[in-house]
């Protein structure tokens, strides 16, 4: 089996890519930049990575790299703050709705068995703050630019597959975190534990402007839920949500990481200027993933202590390759 990945040189593309060589299958990375060279050293000589370097929203492009895919994820995306959606909303839609067209065209007209869609718990928008537990048929409620494009998203792929009866299933992910997040200039909202791990490597202080409290989950997680599902034979849902069933804080990850390098995390006190700022200005009601329970692998990793211990071994190796120190 192989698997066209588009946004696949993103930290969550790349996870599902080594979820999926880990189980013998083929990926094919396609993205405008290409993968991290500590990525590409790690899986040297693979016959199992291809990596093709082209824009998504191009259909010639896309079309060329589906040739021989079997099932198709689309998580090409511009995870965009305020002052990128004020600036360039063009480009925004073009890429996070606008390469669905494409994507879909090229997995129907190639026979693909199943395409996935990436989209996010920040589909809710201020649902995610009014309800005490989030279900996949909680109406969603999207301010923001990506929110939006996340949940027309959804609408879109599942429209056009109903269309060209082609096996659309989408996803949202919790708050991820872990290997090979960095910043690639399209994403504005670097996780805390990212910028834990960077500000440790630095030598600076570790001091949070919050706790933060969400669902977080590690990255390689997510790999294997979403490597799961394009394999499965027979999905029950359209719809999942890909989560822990836990909440902690970042706070929980910093101390945990600090405790193991000897030193101490905390929050700024009344003035002081943080030195990690969490991305996420509120706290998310968590997702509800009987779903995933019934049909996908559950996170192996969903504590914090357990997801600091991997991100931590992997930081050693390839935290340097990734922090922009």
């Amino acid at each position: 089996m192989t698997t066209l990945i588009l946004g696949g040189a993103g930290f969550v593309g790349l996870n599902i890519a080594e979820s999926l060589m880990a189980a013998g299958r083929k990926a094919v990375l396609f993205d405008r930049s290409a993968p991290p060279p500590a990525f590409m050293e790690a899986h040297r000589g693979s016959d199992l990575l291809s990596v093709i370097e082209g824009d998504a929203t191009e259909a010639t492009a896309v079309r060329a790299a589906a040739k021989g895919c079997d099932t198709l994820v689309h998580g090409a995306a511009i995870t965009a703050g305020p002052a990128r959606e004020a600036s360039d909303p063009g480009l925004i839609l073009a890429v996070n709705n606008g390469s669905l067209v494409p994507a879909l065209e090229a997995a129907r007209d190639e026979g693909m068995s199943r395409a996935v869609i990436l989209s996010s718990g920040a589909a809710f928008g201020e649902a995610g703050f009014t309800h005490d537990e989030l279900f996949e048929d909680t109406p969603c409620d999207p301010v923001a630019l990506y929110p939006i494009t996340k949940y027309a998203s959804e609408r879109i792929a599942r429209r056009l597959g109903d269309l060209w009866s082609l096996d659309v299933r989408v996803v949202r992910l919790s708050a991820v975190f872990g290997p090979w997040e960095r910043d690639t200039g399209v994403r504005d909202t670097l996780s805390a534990h990212f910028k834990t791990l960077q500000a440790l490597s630095r030598g600076e202080p570790l001091i949070l402007d919050r706790a933060a409290v969400r669902d977080w989950i590690y990255a390689p997680d997510v790999g294997d839920a979403i490597a799961a599902l394009t394999n499965h034979p027979a999905p029950q849902f359209p719809l999942y949500h890909i989560s822990t069933g836990q909440t902690w804080t970042v706070l929980d990850f910093a101390e945990r990481i600090a405790a193991a390098h000897g030193t101490t995390a905390r929050l700024a006190k009344p003035g002081e200027t943080a030195t990690i700022v969490v991305s996420e200005a509120r706290d998310r009601a968590p997702m509800n993933i009987d779903r995933m329970t019934a049909d996908l692998p559950r996170a192996a990793r969903s504590s914090a202590p357990a997801s600091a211990a991997a991100y931590a071994q992997w930081w050693k190796t390839y935290g340097a390759a990734v922090s922009g120190k």
